[in-house]
């Protein structure tokens, strides 16, 4: 196995972008690849052959210009046969396509991230994805919560699927008072440690949880 075992600073005119690179790059990413940047410093070099070609970062350079940065730091891989050269410019950005989330706890750390006064923009959610997660701030009656901390919490948050391919699948969001919030996680933890949850294809817990407390009630005020 080849190791890279430094890194270098470089100045940005000297890196030449792959003309056939097939990953593209709105200027919402790239806008959000600088605000990253930003926040966290250049965390991941970019990397590059021995004539100066990127192999994976094109984007990270382009968020770079629009910072103004005169110097980015790059790993040079001069390892590389041409054609694996070619086939990791397309592995880097396949494989990190094939990673999913642990719904829960992304929704989890996110509330945390945001009762901290963390801007949550800065870890690359968008505003569509953070209201389905955390709730749009908003009071029932149309005004904006006074209160600091999230204010909508999820009870069981979507799949990660595309817009479009959610059926047969809804996300239904709850204001909760904190007393109630408490109450709330009390019963699904309790409907959790009844046993798994085999009559269901729903893979997320906290879904099936609040389903199975609703049920309980439904089966007990009918009977």
């Amino acid at each position: 196995m080849n190791l890279a075992h430094r890194i270098d600073l470089w100045p940005i005119e000297r890196l030449k972008p792959y003309d056939r690179n097939a990953r593209t790059h709105s200027p919402e990413q790239v806008t959000k690849i600088a605000a990253s940047l930003a926040e966290f410093g250049f965390t991941n070099p970019i990397l590059v052959d021995s004539a100066d070609g990127i192999i994976a970062g094109h984007g990270r350079l382009m968020a770079a210009k629009e910072l103004g940065l005169a110097e980015v730091p790059v790993i040079v891989l001069d390892h590389l046969s041409d054609a694996q050269r070619r086939a990791y410019v397309l592995a880097d950005n396949k494989l990190a396509e094939l990673a999913g989330w642990d719904v829960d706890l992304l929704t989890g750390e996110l509330l945390d991230l945001d009762r901290d006064g963390f801007d949550l923009e800065a870890a690359g959610f968008t505003d569509e994805e953070l209201t389905a997660f955390l709730g749009d701030g908003m009071m029932p009656d149309g005004s904006q919560a006074e209160e600091t901390g999230p204010v909508v919490q999820p009870l069981g948050a979507m799949p990660a699927l595309r817009a479009g391919d959610r059926d047969p699948y809804q996300q239904i969001t709850f204001t909760l008072h904190d007393n109630q919030a408490e109450i709330v996680r009390e019963a699904m933890d309790a409907a959790k440690g009844m046993g798994p949850f085999d009559a269901t294809e729903n893979q997320n817990g906290n879904g099936n949880a609040i389903a199975r407390v609703c049920e309980m009630f439904l089966t007990r005020k009918n009977a």
